[in-house]
C-alpha cells in the first residue's frame, strides 16, 4: 500500500540533493521518493512527526513493513532509504543523530547472475542473418553488448557520435548519467562501423540514436529483450536469459581470462567496488586453480613431510 499523499520539506530537500548532487537516475529517485513518502504516511496515520522520529517509531514501522509480506530485497531497500535519508538529515544539522542507524535488515543471499558459456555466447552471436538490415543490426547489437558489457538502457541510448571508429572506443552514459569509455575489440568495431555507414541509413533515421527500429526511432528495452530471447531459442540455449545475461557473461569471461576486479569495475561503470564483487566467485576459482597448478607442494602426496 502506497501513501504518496504525505510530504515533508526535509524529504523534498533530500530528493533534490539526490538529483542535483548525486546525479541519480530517474528510476532511483522514484524508488527513494516512494520509500520515504510511505514512511511519512505511516507517521501521519499515527499523528507522528518526522522531527521526533526515534528508534521505537522506526521499529514499529519495520514491524508494519514485515506485516505486508514484502520480499527481503524490498524490505532491505526500504531500510537503506531510511538510513541514508536520516544520515543526510544529520549532516544538514536537522537531527542530532540517526535513529535508523541500528535498524537490522534481512540478510540477502547474493544471487549469482545467469552467465552463458563462451560456446553458448558464440552460438548466440551467430544467430542473426546479416543479409538484411534487421539481421545486421541485431548482430551488431549483440557484438557490441558482449564487447562492452552494456546495460540495456545504455545500448538503447547510444548515439552515432558516441563511437570513435578511429580509436575503437565507445562512450557510454551509465546510471546517473555517468560517462565512461569502453574499448571495443576489432570484430565489434567492424560490425559497428559497417552498420553505421551501410545499414543504419536504410532505417530512415528519425532520431540521433545508433540502434533503430523499423520506424527509424530508438529501439526500446522491450524490443531488445524480445530480440535476445528469440535468438537464444534459435541457438538452443535453455537458460532463462535476459539482456543483462550478456553483461554478466562479459564480466565473467573477462575475469576467467585474467582481468582484475578494479579493471572490471571501471569497464562495467560500477560506482562502488562492492557491486563488482558479485563476480568474486570467478576470481576465487581462478586463484584456486593457479595455486593448485603452480604451488610447489600442491601435487605432493598428503601425509608426508
Amino acid at each position: 500500500m502506497s501513501r504518496q499523499g504525505a510530504t515533508h520539506e526535509w524529504v523534498e530537500r533530500y530528493l533534490e540533493h539526490l538529483v542535483v548532487v548525486k546525479g541519480l537516475s530517474e528510476n532511483s529517485i522514484r524508488a527513494y521518493s516512494a520509500d520515504l513518502h510511505d514512511f511519512l504516511g505511516f507517521l501521519s496515520e499515527r499523528n507522528g512527526r518526522l522531527e521526533s522520529a526515534d528508534e521505537q517509531v522506526l521499529f514499529l514501522y519495520l514491524v508494519a513493513l514485515r506485516g505486508r509480506e514484502l520480499t527481503s530485497r524490498s524490505l532491505a531497500r526500504r531500510i537503506s532509504s531510511l538510513r541514508t535519508f536520516f544520515d543526510f538529515a544529520c549532516n544538514e544539522g536537522w537531527l542530532p543523530n540517526n535513529p535508523a542507524r541500528l535498524l537490522d535488515g534481512p540478510k540477502l543471499q547474493k544471487l549469482l547472475p545467469h552467465v552463458l558459456s563462451v560456446q553458448d555466447m558464440d552460438h548466440l552471436l551467430k544467430q542473426p542473418e546479416c543479409t538484411s538490415k534487421l539481421g545486421f543490426r541485431d548482430r551488431t547489437i549483440l557484438e557490441t553488448m558482449y564487447a562492452a558489457g552494456l546495460r540495456v538502457s545504455e545500448v538503447c541510448t547510444l548515439r552515432p557520435l558516441d563511437f570513435d571508429a578511429q580509436a575503437g572506443i565507445l562512450r557510454v552514459w551509465g546510471k546517473g548519467s555517468k560517462e565512461r569509455f569502453v574499448p571495443l575489440h576489432l570484430t565489434a568495431q567492424k560490425y559497428l562501423e559497417t552498420y553505421l555507414n551501410v545499414w543504419r541509413p536504410a532505417f530512415a533515421p528519425k532520431e540521433e540514436i545508433i540502434f533503430l527500429n523499423r520506424s527509424g526511432t530508438a529501439l526500446t528495452r522491450q524490443g531488445l529483450w524480445k530480440m535476445i530471447k528469440r535468438y537464444a531459442l534459435q541457438a538452443g540455449i535453455r537458460q532463462n536469459i535476459s539482456p543483462h545475461s550478456i553483461r554478466h557473461s562479459f564480466a565473467t569471461h573477462l575475469l576467467e581470462g585474467g582481468a582484475d576486479l578494479r579493471t572490471l569495475q571501471v569497464l562495467l561503470g560500477h560506482a562502488d567496488i562492492s557491486a563488482t564483487e558479485i563476480y568474486t566467485h570467478v576470481q576465487g576459482k581462478r586463484l584456486m586453480d593457479v595455486h593448485q597448478a603452480y604451488h610447489p607442494r600442491s601435487n605432493m602426496p598428503s601425509g608426508g613431510s
